[in-house]
Parts: C-alpha cells; sequence; structure tokens
C-alpha cells in the first residue's frame, strides 16, 4: 500500500476506530488527526464552539504534510468535512484516497455519550452535519456505511478500494 487514506467523517462515526483497523489490515500507520490539533482548537471545541475556517487552516496544512511524508502507507482518521478542506489536504498529498463514513443520525447520537473524555461534545454534531458535503464524482474516494461494526465496515472498504484501484 503506497496511496494515503483519510477515513473522513462527522464525529461519532467512528473514524478512528475504523481508521486505526484498516492501517492494521493494511499494514500502513495510523493517525488521528485530532492530535495534530494546536490547544487552542482543542480548547475551542471543548467549550462547545465550533472551528472557523481560519482555525481549521494551520490544521489542514499539517494533515496534508503527514499524508504526504514517506512512508508505506498511511491511514488519517480526519474530519475533512468539506471539499474545500479536502483540497487543502490534496495540495500537499494529491494521491490521497478518502473514505466518508455515514453514519444515521440517531446512531451518531447514541455513540457520542459513550466516548468518555473525547474533547468534542455532542452539542457540536448538529454544526458538523449542516457542514458535512458529501465526495464529489471528481474525487478519489468512496463512501461506505459505519454502523454494523468496526470489523465489518473496514473489510467493506478494502473490498471497495481494491475495486476502484
Amino acid at each position: 500500500m503506497t496511496r494515503p487514506i483519510v477515513v473522513m467523517g462527522v464525529s461519532g462515526a467512528g473514524k478512528s476506530t475504523v481508521g486505526s483497523a484498516l492501517a492494521a489490515r493494511l499494514g500502513a500507520e495510523f493517525l488521528d488527526a485530532d492530535s495534530l490539533h494546536p490547544p487552542a482548537n482543542v480548547q475551542k471545541m471543548a467549550s462547545g464552539n465550533p472551528l472557523t475556517d481560519e482555525d481549521r487552516w494551520p490544521w489542514l496544512k499539517l494533515v496534508g504534510a503527514a499524508l504526504s511524508a514517506p512512508t508505506s502507507g498511511v491511514v488519517v482518521a480526519c474530519s475533512a468535512l468539506r471539499r474545500a478542506y479536502r483540497d487543502a489536504i490534496r495540495a500537499s498529498a494529491p494521491s490521497t484516497t478518502f473514505v466518508l463514513l455515514n453514519v444515521a443520525t440517531p446512531v451518531l447520537q447514541d455513540r457520542l455519550p459513550l466516548r468518555p473524555g473525547h474533547f468534542m461534545p455532542a452539542s457540536l454534531l448538529t454544526s458538523q452535519l449542516e457542514t458535512l458535503e458529501p465526495l464529489e464524482a471528481d474525487e478519489s474516494g468512496l463512501a461506505v456505511m459505519s454502523e454494523e461494526g468496526i470489523e465489518s465496515t473496514a473489510e467493506r472498504i478494502l473490498l471497495q478500494l481494491g475495486a476502484s484501484a
């Protein structure tokens, strides 16, 4: 595996768990892009305030740099909710493939309280759903439902990536 992959979606979609499982299956490095947020962004979200684009651009540049670093493969969990954010990532890592995890809103609402200690409060889910722009036809990637479990979702992604390679 050489092409970088971003597992994307709203909070609670399973980006980190599915991304980690996918990386393990591919023998790739896994990185949670949340770890690249500067402290000011984390504090802002933790206080219940959504990030602005100005808050996100430096973070997205770090995500793109991580994806473009020489490696035998990397899977990054990153919200990448808008096309402009994905374009910013592709500016540094043009061969990136995006995997959008789709989850019904009631399932997301059930999952979010089960993440103790996460800085992203459930109150920001609505703003994330409003911000989410699905992958467009000219973007390298695919969308999958992520409600059946981590392993089955990772397997479905692998099958679809193999079919689209």
